[in-house]
């Protein structure tokens, strides 16, 4: 089946009509439909390639009482995504080859999006010995990315030998930069909120030390290194500083954390508990002009869905995180495009182009032109909607913005030319 898109702006460029057929793209110019087409009226829709998002967590399996692959690729697609990576700290966890072509198949099963699970660095997320990192990479799921996400990596030694080991298969480290023991027992961001509040405080050192640790660390092996959910003006400091070094360094930051300041910790609401918590403006000030410059190079949602008893408690009890894939592009919209810090083509490299390169995923994050494969989403920048849990995909329902009006809304969503998401008031009839 074919479809014609008309009149959309091509990564916000002017508008033009796109063909879709045979899961590609076809044809770009002004065109006239063909008998037995599909037409979307697309005029005032900004069109993006199919975003990436490097940072899921989709539960499953052990998990289904939060997500599932199915729920979780749902969600993906309602908020513009093709391509997944699903994160190891499942039950069992992801360190096997056998666990992660498992979550493998139930992505294809499911159909929505790309899922591609990401390894555990080490057995069991015990941070001791390391997993098995090349069956993972040689089975039929082709892993190259792995992390402890949930955990840090924080013997130094583990995470020599396992950015040693990746440079072989042609893989990365994905870190979360926690300090175990400069964490215990801390609760919200150390600054005067935490202090006024009496929680205990999570000092940015404990993330800005373990970064600068690891980069050189990967300076002096040589291999990749990725930076999870970067949420200190610190840590974007000695990311910048490494870069200019020439390490082989990427990092990503959260649409929560780009949005949203420690101060929503005085509700005592766990929403807004997550792990690295929520900072000071000065922090959220430098993420999102380390996003705009590309020390930063990518979003990823770090999507974490809990079932409603793990927040529906008192602060110092709840889980933490919060879900983020349906809502993540209108949040980068809202922060980035609407204040002028980014442009549409700028907005397709940090949730497109890199998160699939620093994936190794070659299909996605994959340019608007003919003969490409047709992975892409429709924007309505113009669009106001109210975030409610009835209206999402998720199973889970901590979201930090529920109740707030998102700017601009994901209309559509082709994955291989087929609309997992497709708003009927745009299709002509």
């Amino acid at each position: 089946m074919s479809y014609l898109i008309k009149g959309a702006q091509l990564v916000g460029a002017e508008p033009a009509d796109v063909r879709l057929a045979d899961g590609r793209i076809t044809e770009i110019g002004q065109l006239a439909a063909v008998p037995g087409e599909t037409v979307v009226d697309a005029a005032g829709l900004v069109m993006l390639p199919g975003l990436v998002d490097i940072h899921t967590h989709l539960r499953e399996p052990g998990g289904e009482d939060s997500e599932t692959v199915l729920s979780g690729s749902k969600a993906a697609a309602a908020g513009g995504y093709t391509c997944v990576h699903a994160m190891a700290n499942t039950n069992p966890v992801a360190d096997t080859a056998g666990v992660v072509e498992q979550v493998w198949r139930l992505g294809k099963d499911a159909g929505y999006v790309d899922v591609r699970p990401v390894g555990a660095v080490s057995q069991g997320l015990m941070g001791e010995h390391l997993a098995e990192l090349a069956a993972m990479a040689r089975s039929a799921a082709q892993v190259r990315v792995f992390s402890d996400d949930g955990k840090c990596v924080h013997d130094p030694v583990l995470m020599r030998r396992a950015l040693e080991y990746v440079k072989g298969i042609g893989g990365v480290i994905a870190q979360h930069a926690q300090e175990p023991r400069l964490t215990d027992g801390s609760q919200m961001h150390e600054g005067v909120v935490s202090s006024q509040l009496g929680l205990a405080g999570w000092p940015a050192v404990a993330e800005e030390s373990i970064i600068a640790r690891d980069v050189l660390l990967a300076e002096h092996v040589d291999s990749n290194l990725h930076v999870c959910h970067v949420s200190t003006a610190g840590s974007v400091e000695i990311i910048r500083w490494a870069k200019a070094r020439g390490i082989k360094v990427t990092a990503e930051a959260t649409p929560h954390h780009l949005l949203l300041t420690d101060e929503e910790a005085r509700t005592y609401n766990p929403v807004f508990k997550v792990n690295p918590p929520l900072r000071a403006e000065e922090d959220v000030d430098a993420l999102r002009a380390a996003l705009a410059d590309g020390t930063i190079d990518a979003v990823g949602t770090d999507h974490a869905p809990h079932p409603r008893e793990s927040k529906d408690c008192e602060w110092a009890a709840a889980a933490f995180g919060m879900t983020g894939l349906e809502t993540a592009l209108p949040i980068v919209h809202q922060t980035m495009v609407e204040t002028g810090r980014m442009t549409w083509s700028d907005v397709a490299e940090v949730l497109s182009y890199r998160p699939a390169r620093i994936g190794r995923v070659a299909t996605q994050g994959r340019p608007l032109a003919i003969g490409e494969p047709a992975h892409l989403t429709l924007f309505d920048p113009a669009a106001r909607w109210e975030v409610a849990p009835e209206s999402l995909y998720t199973a889970s329902d901590n979201s930090p913005v529920r109740g707030r009006e998102m700017h601009g809304r994901t209309v559509a969503t082709f994955y291989g030319g087929r609309p997992t998401v497709l708003d009927s008031q745009v299709v002509e009839a």
